[in-house]
Protein backbone atom coordinates (compact mmCIF):
# COMPACT_ATOMS: atom_id res chain seq x y z
CA UNK A 1 0.00 0.00 0.00
CA UNK A 2 2.57 2.20 0.71
CA UNK A 3 4.20 2.17 -3.05
CA UNK A 4 0.83 3.72 -4.45
CA UNK A 5 0.74 6.78 -5.78
CA UNK A 6 -0.42 9.71 -3.51
CA UNK A 7 -4.47 10.15 -5.71
CA UNK A 8 -4.32 5.66 -5.87
CA UNK A 9 -4.07 5.94 -1.82
CA UNK A 10 -6.73 8.81 -1.57
CA UNK A 11 -9.33 6.65 -4.39
CA UNK A 12 -8.79 3.30 -2.26
CA UNK A 13 -9.22 5.21 0.88
CA UNK A 14 -12.34 6.84 0.01
CA UNK A 15 -13.89 3.69 -1.66
CA UNK A 16 -13.29 1.96 1.65
CA UNK A 17 -14.74 5.01 3.39
CA UNK A 18 -17.70 4.88 1.29
CA UNK A 19 -18.29 1.31 1.47
CA UNK A 20 -18.35 1.62 5.19
CA UNK A 21 -20.35 4.26 5.35
CA UNK A 22 -22.76 2.85 3.15
CA UNK A 23 -23.04 -0.35 5.25
CA UNK A 24 -23.66 1.43 8.31
CA UNK A 25 -26.58 3.17 6.32
CA UNK A 26 -27.83 -0.17 5.30
CA UNK A 27 -27.59 -1.09 8.84
CA UNK A 28 -29.28 2.23 10.34
CA UNK A 29 -32.03 3.16 7.58
CA UNK A 30 -32.58 -0.30 5.59
CA UNK A 31 -31.31 -0.93 2.42
CA UNK A 32 -34.07 1.13 0.63
CA UNK A 33 -33.28 4.05 2.05
CA UNK A 34 -30.07 4.19 2.00
CA UNK A 35 -29.54 3.93 -1.55
CA UNK A 36 -29.76 7.39 -1.36
CA UNK A 37 -26.55 7.40 0.11
CA UNK A 38 -24.84 6.56 -3.33
CA UNK A 39 -24.57 8.89 -5.56
CA UNK A 40 -23.33 11.44 -2.84
CA UNK A 41 -20.83 9.39 -1.34
CA UNK A 42 -19.80 8.79 -5.40
CA UNK A 43 -19.33 12.31 -5.54
CA UNK A 44 -17.28 12.34 -2.01
CA UNK A 45 -15.35 9.62 -3.59
CA UNK A 46 -14.43 11.66 -7.18
CA UNK A 47 -13.56 14.77 -5.61
CA UNK A 48 -11.52 13.12 -2.68
CA UNK A 49 -9.50 11.62 -5.89
CA UNK A 50 -9.52 14.66 -7.30
CA UNK A 51 -8.68 16.97 -4.70
CA UNK A 52 -5.67 14.72 -3.70
CA UNK A 53 -4.27 15.09 -7.37
CA UNK A 54 -4.45 18.84 -7.36
CA UNK A 55 -2.51 18.67 -3.64
CA UNK A 56 0.26 16.56 -4.89
CA UNK A 57 0.85 18.64 -7.92
CA UNK A 58 0.31 22.75 -6.48
CA UNK A 59 1.16 21.90 -2.55
CA UNK A 60 4.52 19.84 -2.55
CA UNK A 61 6.56 23.44 -1.47
CA UNK A 62 3.91 24.75 0.32
CA UNK A 63 4.39 25.50 4.47
CA UNK A 64 2.58 23.34 6.91
CA UNK A 65 0.00 26.06 7.26
CA UNK A 66 -1.05 25.98 4.09
CA UNK A 67 -1.53 22.16 3.66
CA UNK A 68 -3.86 22.20 7.04
CA UNK A 69 -5.72 24.98 5.82
CA UNK A 70 -5.70 23.41 2.33
CA UNK A 71 -7.45 19.89 3.69
CA UNK A 72 -10.01 21.70 5.80
CA UNK A 73 -10.90 23.85 3.04
CA UNK A 74 -11.03 20.40 0.83
CA UNK A 75 -12.74 18.26 3.35
CA UNK A 76 -15.46 21.43 3.78
CA UNK A 77 -16.00 21.56 0.17
CA UNK A 78 -16.68 17.90 -0.35
CA UNK A 79 -19.39 18.07 2.63
CA UNK A 80 -21.00 21.15 1.12
CA UNK A 81 -21.29 19.17 -2.38
CA UNK A 82 -22.49 16.14 -1.03
CA UNK A 83 -25.10 18.21 0.94
CA UNK A 84 -26.01 20.28 -2.59
CA UNK A 85 -26.70 16.74 -4.02
CA UNK A 86 -29.36 15.76 -1.07
CA UNK A 87 -31.07 18.87 -1.52
CA UNK A 88 -31.21 17.92 -4.96
CA UNK A 89 -32.32 14.98 -4.37
CA UNK A 90 -35.02 16.02 -1.61
CA UNK A 91 -33.87 14.13 1.20
CA UNK A 92 -33.55 17.04 3.49
CA UNK A 93 -35.62 20.33 3.40
CA UNK A 94 -34.10 23.89 2.49
CA UNK A 95 -33.99 24.78 5.49
CA UNK A 96 -32.40 22.10 6.61
CA UNK A 97 -29.52 22.20 4.09
CA UNK A 98 -28.53 26.17 4.91
CA UNK A 99 -28.62 25.20 8.46
CA UNK A 100 -26.11 21.99 7.81
CA UNK A 101 -24.19 24.46 5.21
CA UNK A 102 -24.26 26.65 8.01
CA UNK A 103 -22.30 24.38 10.55
CA UNK A 104 -20.20 22.84 8.18
CA UNK A 105 -18.85 26.62 7.39
CA UNK A 106 -18.33 27.03 11.09
CA UNK A 107 -16.52 23.58 11.18
CA UNK A 108 -14.31 24.56 8.48
CA UNK A 109 -13.36 27.93 10.30
CA UNK A 110 -12.49 25.87 13.33
CA UNK A 111 -10.51 23.27 11.60
CA UNK A 112 -8.21 25.96 9.88
CA UNK A 113 -7.81 27.54 13.53
CA UNK A 114 -6.73 24.51 14.85
CA UNK A 115 -4.72 23.27 11.21
CA UNK A 116 -2.62 26.67 12.01
CA UNK A 117 -2.40 26.14 15.60
CA UNK A 118 -0.98 22.92 15.04
CA UNK A 119 1.13 23.71 12.13
CA UNK A 120 3.11 26.52 14.08
CA UNK A 121 3.92 24.15 16.79
CA UNK A 122 5.21 21.46 14.26
CA UNK A 123 7.04 24.84 12.00
CA UNK A 124 8.63 25.58 15.29
CA UNK A 125 9.99 22.17 15.97
CA UNK A 126 11.26 21.64 12.40
CA UNK A 127 12.89 25.43 12.87
CA UNK A 128 14.73 23.95 15.67
CA UNK A 129 15.53 20.94 13.68
CA UNK A 130 16.96 23.17 11.14
CA UNK A 131 18.97 25.55 13.28
CA UNK A 132 20.52 22.11 14.72
CA UNK A 133 21.47 21.15 11.67
CA UNK A 134 22.87 24.71 10.27
CA UNK A 135 25.01 24.64 12.92
CA UNK A 136 26.47 21.68 13.08
CA UNK A 137 27.15 21.94 8.99
CA UNK A 138 29.01 25.09 10.00
CA UNK A 139 31.35 23.31 12.67
CA UNK A 140 29.95 23.52 15.85
CA UNK A 141 29.43 19.99 17.23
CA UNK A 142 28.52 21.28 20.12
CA UNK A 143 24.81 22.20 19.18
CA UNK A 144 21.84 19.88 19.81
CA UNK A 145 18.57 20.13 19.32
CA UNK A 146 16.95 18.86 22.52
CA UNK A 147 13.65 18.68 23.09
CA UNK A 148 11.64 20.18 20.03
CA UNK A 149 7.58 19.04 20.93
CA UNK A 150 6.22 18.61 17.59
CA UNK A 151 5.08 15.21 18.38
CA UNK A 152 6.73 11.80 17.97
CA UNK A 153 8.25 11.66 14.59
CA UNK A 154 10.11 14.79 15.00
CA UNK A 155 10.87 14.38 18.45
CA UNK A 156 12.33 11.11 16.53
CA UNK A 157 14.24 12.90 13.85
CA UNK A 158 15.61 15.26 16.85
CA UNK A 159 16.88 12.88 19.23
CA UNK A 160 18.35 10.70 15.91
CA UNK A 161 20.38 14.11 14.75
CA UNK A 162 21.64 14.41 18.28
CA UNK A 163 22.57 11.03 18.69
CA UNK A 164 24.53 11.47 15.04
CA UNK A 165 26.05 14.59 16.59
CA UNK A 166 27.10 13.10 19.54
CA UNK A 167 28.93 10.18 17.96
CA UNK A 168 30.69 13.16 14.95
CA UNK A 169 32.11 15.06 17.80
CA UNK A 170 33.56 11.70 19.81
CA UNK A 171 34.92 10.65 16.93
CA UNK A 172 36.44 14.03 15.65
CA UNK A 173 38.03 14.17 19.08
CA UNK A 174 39.35 10.74 19.05
CA UNK A 175 40.67 12.23 15.70
CA UNK A 176 42.11 15.18 16.94
CA UNK A 177 43.68 13.26 20.18
CA UNK A 178 45.57 10.16 17.75
CA UNK A 179 46.67 13.03 15.56
CA UNK A 180 48.38 15.06 18.98
CA UNK A 181 49.41 11.61 20.01
CA UNK A 182 50.88 11.27 16.16
CA UNK A 183 52.58 14.63 16.44
CA UNK A 184 54.51 14.00 19.98
CA UNK A 185 55.24 10.48 18.51
CA UNK A 186 57.06 11.91 15.55
CA UNK A 187 58.91 14.55 17.82
CA UNK A 188 59.68 11.88 20.47
CA UNK A 189 61.20 9.42 17.65
CA UNK A 190 63.09 12.54 16.33
CA UNK A 191 64.62 13.39 18.95
CA UNK A 192 65.69 10.02 20.41
CA UNK A 193 67.54 9.09 16.84
CA UNK A 194 69.00 12.34 16.12
CA UNK A 195 71.36 11.94 19.71
CA UNK A 196 72.45 8.20 18.71
CA UNK A 197 73.21 9.70 14.83
CA UNK A 198 75.08 12.57 15.95
CA UNK A 199 76.98 10.58 18.01
CA UNK A 200 77.82 7.82 15.29
CA UNK A 201 78.59 10.99 12.74
CA UNK A 202 80.34 12.56 15.01
CA UNK A 203 82.47 9.76 15.77
CA UNK A 204 82.70 8.10 12.57
CA UNK A 205 84.05 11.38 10.85
CA UNK A 206 86.94 11.95 13.87
CA UNK A 207 88.25 8.83 12.54
CA UNK A 208 87.99 8.80 9.05
CA UNK A 209 89.16 12.38 8.86
CA UNK A 210 92.44 10.79 11.43
CA UNK A 211 91.40 13.33 14.10
CA UNK A 212 92.36 10.13 16.59
CA UNK A 213 94.42 7.51 15.53
CA UNK A 214 95.58 5.49 17.95
CA UNK A 215 94.26 2.27 19.03
CA UNK A 216 93.20 2.59 22.12
CA UNK A 217 90.75 5.95 21.26
CA UNK A 218 89.63 4.10 18.25
CA UNK A 219 88.60 0.95 20.06
CA UNK A 220 86.98 3.40 23.06
CA UNK A 221 85.14 4.77 19.61
CA UNK A 222 84.22 1.77 18.24
CA UNK A 223 82.66 0.62 21.25
CA UNK A 224 80.73 3.53 21.57
CA UNK A 225 79.39 3.78 18.18
CA UNK A 226 78.04 0.11 18.73
CA UNK A 227 76.03 1.16 21.63
CA UNK A 228 74.34 3.75 19.60
CA UNK A 229 73.79 1.10 17.16
CA UNK A 230 72.58 -1.02 19.81
CA UNK A 231 70.42 1.80 20.97
CA UNK A 232 69.28 2.51 17.33
CA UNK A 233 68.29 -1.07 16.89
CA UNK A 234 66.63 -1.07 20.49
CA UNK A 235 64.04 1.91 19.29
CA UNK A 236 63.57 0.86 16.13
CA UNK A 237 62.52 -2.90 17.01
CA UNK A 238 60.54 -1.06 19.88
CA UNK A 239 58.80 1.57 17.62
CA UNK A 240 57.75 -1.75 15.42
CA UNK A 241 56.24 -3.62 17.63
CA UNK A 242 54.23 -0.65 19.38
CA UNK A 243 53.13 0.10 16.00
CA UNK A 244 52.11 -3.24 14.26
CA UNK A 245 51.16 -4.26 18.05
CA UNK A 246 47.56 -5.69 17.31
CA UNK A 247 44.72 -6.11 20.31
CA UNK A 248 42.74 -8.34 18.84
CA UNK A 249 44.67 -10.55 17.25
CA UNK A 250 45.92 -10.79 20.99
CA UNK A 251 43.51 -11.61 22.63
CA UNK A 252 42.65 -14.12 20.12
CA UNK A 253 46.14 -16.20 20.69
CA UNK A 254 45.45 -19.71 21.88
CA UNK A 255 48.90 -20.46 22.44
CA UNK A 256 49.83 -20.90 26.22
CA UNK A 257 52.80 -21.06 28.62
CA UNK A 258 53.44 -21.88 32.29
CA UNK A 259 54.13 -18.88 33.95
CA UNK A 260 57.18 -19.91 35.54
CA UNK A 261 58.66 -20.60 31.89
CA UNK A 262 58.08 -17.11 31.37
CA UNK A 263 59.38 -15.57 34.04
CA UNK A 264 62.74 -17.48 33.60
CA UNK A 265 62.77 -16.56 29.75
CA UNK A 266 62.51 -13.25 30.66
CA UNK A 267 64.99 -13.00 33.56
CA UNK A 268 67.51 -14.63 31.10
CA UNK A 269 66.74 -11.70 28.81
CA UNK A 270 68.10 -9.21 31.75
CA UNK A 271 70.10 -11.28 33.09
CA UNK A 272 73.51 -9.75 31.58
CA UNK A 273 72.14 -6.13 32.63
CA UNK A 274 71.45 -7.65 36.12
CA UNK A 275 75.18 -8.64 36.50
CA UNK A 276 76.95 -5.53 35.12
CA UNK A 277 75.36 -3.62 37.78
CA UNK A 278 75.53 -6.19 41.14
CA UNK A 279 71.89 -6.71 40.92
CA UNK A 280 70.20 -9.40 42.87
CA UNK A 281 66.92 -11.05 40.93
CA UNK A 282 65.11 -12.73 42.91
CA UNK A 283 61.46 -14.82 42.29
CA UNK A 284 58.41 -15.36 44.38
CA UNK A 285 55.97 -17.38 42.33
CA UNK A 286 54.08 -19.64 44.88
CA UNK A 287 51.84 -21.64 43.54
CA UNK A 288 51.04 -19.71 40.16
CA UNK A 289 54.44 -20.86 39.22
CA UNK A 290 52.34 -23.54 37.04
CA UNK A 291 49.43 -20.89 35.92
CA UNK A 292 49.13 -21.22 32.42
CA UNK A 293 49.26 -17.42 30.88
CA UNK A 294 50.16 -16.08 27.45
CA UNK A 295 53.58 -16.27 25.81
CA UNK A 296 53.74 -12.59 25.48
CA UNK A 297 53.86 -11.84 28.82
CA UNK A 298 57.41 -12.40 28.65
CA UNK A 299 58.03 -9.14 26.91
CA UNK A 300 55.82 -7.14 29.63
CA UNK A 301 58.04 -8.74 32.49
CA UNK A 302 61.46 -8.06 30.39
CA UNK A 303 60.38 -4.63 29.79
CA UNK A 304 59.26 -4.29 33.56
CA UNK A 305 62.11 -5.84 34.53
CA UNK A 306 64.64 -3.79 32.34
CA UNK A 307 62.86 -0.51 33.87
CA UNK A 308 63.92 -1.76 37.14
CA UNK A 309 67.38 -2.48 36.72
CA UNK A 310 67.95 0.89 34.48
CA UNK A 311 66.43 2.73 37.99
CA UNK A 312 67.50 0.61 40.33
CA UNK A 313 71.64 1.41 41.72
CA UNK A 314 74.38 -1.00 41.97
CA UNK A 315 73.96 -3.81 45.00
CA UNK A 316 70.49 -3.45 44.86
CA UNK A 317 67.53 -6.17 44.48
CA UNK A 318 64.79 -6.42 41.33
CA UNK A 319 61.98 -9.07 43.01
CA UNK A 320 59.28 -11.01 40.15
CA UNK A 321 56.34 -12.19 42.64
CA UNK A 322 53.33 -13.64 41.70
CA UNK A 323 50.02 -14.82 43.20
CA UNK A 324 47.03 -17.13 41.99
CA UNK A 325 43.28 -16.84 43.00
CA UNK A 326 40.22 -18.43 41.38
CA UNK A 327 39.58 -14.95 39.89
CA UNK A 328 43.25 -14.93 38.12
CA UNK A 329 47.03 -13.97 38.39
CA UNK A 330 48.91 -11.24 39.99
CA UNK A 331 52.45 -10.53 38.80
CA UNK A 332 54.63 -7.92 40.34
CA UNK A 333 57.29 -6.64 39.93
CA UNK A 334 59.47 -4.19 42.34
CA UNK A 335 62.70 -2.72 42.85
CA UNK A 336 65.09 -0.92 45.06
CA UNK A 337 65.63 1.60 42.94
CA UNK A 338 65.26 5.25 43.08
CA UNK A 339 61.39 5.50 42.79
CA UNK A 340 59.26 7.69 40.98
CA UNK A 341 58.00 11.63 41.44
CA UNK A 342 54.26 11.03 42.27
CA UNK A 343 53.69 14.00 39.77
CA UNK A 344 55.05 11.43 36.96
CA UNK A 345 53.62 8.33 38.25
CA UNK A 346 50.41 9.77 36.19
CA UNK A 347 52.89 9.54 32.74
CA UNK A 348 54.56 6.75 33.61
CA UNK A 349 52.78 4.43 30.57
CA UNK A 350 52.73 7.31 28.13
CA UNK A 351 55.09 6.61 24.99
CA UNK A 352 58.19 8.32 25.25
CA UNK A 353 57.66 9.57 28.37
CA UNK A 354 61.12 9.76 30.41
CA UNK A 355 61.51 11.58 34.12
CA UNK A 356 64.04 13.42 32.71
CA UNK A 357 63.60 16.57 30.86
CA UNK A 358 66.31 16.07 28.74
CA UNK A 359 65.40 12.66 27.74
CA UNK A 360 69.20 11.19 28.20
CA UNK A 361 68.48 8.26 30.19
CA UNK A 362 68.96 4.74 27.91
CA UNK A 363 65.91 3.11 26.69
CA UNK A 364 63.72 3.41 23.90
CA UNK A 365 61.13 5.30 26.02
CA UNK A 366 58.32 2.67 25.12
CA UNK A 367 59.12 -0.26 27.04
CA UNK A 368 56.15 0.71 29.57
CA UNK A 369 53.93 1.79 26.74
CA UNK A 370 54.00 -1.52 25.44
CA UNK A 371 53.77 -3.43 28.70
CA UNK A 372 50.51 -1.84 29.34
CA UNK A 373 49.15 -2.40 25.75
CA UNK A 374 49.68 -6.05 26.08
CA UNK A 375 48.22 -6.07 29.47
CA UNK A 376 45.13 -4.76 28.31
CA UNK A 377 45.14 -6.66 25.45
CA UNK A 378 45.19 -9.79 27.39
CA UNK A 379 42.11 -8.11 29.31
CA UNK A 380 43.83 -7.32 32.26
CA UNK A 381 45.41 -4.29 34.29
CA UNK A 382 48.40 -2.74 35.29
CA UNK A 383 49.54 -0.51 37.82
CA UNK A 384 52.36 1.07 39.89
CA UNK A 385 53.32 2.23 43.07
CA UNK A 386 56.49 4.18 43.96
CA UNK A 387 57.97 6.29 46.74
CA UNK A 388 60.94 8.52 45.94
CA UNK A 389 64.20 6.86 47.01
CA UNK A 390 62.51 3.68 48.44
CA UNK A 391 61.22 1.56 45.45
CA UNK A 392 58.83 1.22 42.57
CA UNK A 393 55.98 -1.88 42.33
CA UNK A 394 54.70 -2.63 39.02
CA UNK A 395 51.47 -5.08 39.79
CA UNK A 396 49.85 -6.50 36.77
CA UNK A 397 46.17 -8.02 37.30
CA UNK A 398 44.86 -10.52 34.63
CA UNK A 399 41.74 -12.45 35.00
CA UNK A 400 41.48 -16.15 34.80
CA UNK A 401 39.16 -15.84 31.51
CA UNK A 402 41.39 -14.22 29.76
CA UNK A 403 45.68 -13.39 29.76
CA UNK A 404 45.86 -15.82 32.42
CA UNK A 405 45.24 -18.38 35.26
CA UNK A 406 44.13 -22.24 35.45
CA UNK A 407 46.54 -24.92 35.23
CA UNK A 408 48.04 -26.09 31.76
Amino acid sequence: MSRLPPHGFAALSATIGALLSLGLGVLALGAEEASHLIVPLGIAVVLTVAATAIATRHLPGASLSTRFIAIAVFATLIGLANLAVIAIQMLVTESDAILVATLLVYAAGAAIGAGIATARTSSAAVEKLSGAARRLAGGDLSARAGRVGGGRELESLATTLDEMAQRVEASLQREREAESQRRDLIVAVSHDLRTPLADLRAMAEAIEDGVVDDPETIHRYTARMGDAVQSLTTLVDDLFEFVQLDAGAIEAETRRARLEEVVRSAIAACDGQATDKRLILRTELGDAADASCSPRLTRVIQNLLQNAIRHTPADGTVLVEARQDGRGIELAVADTGEGIEPAAVDRIFEPFWRGDAARASDGSGLGLALAKRIVEALGGTIAVESEPARGSRFAIVLPAAGGAAGSP
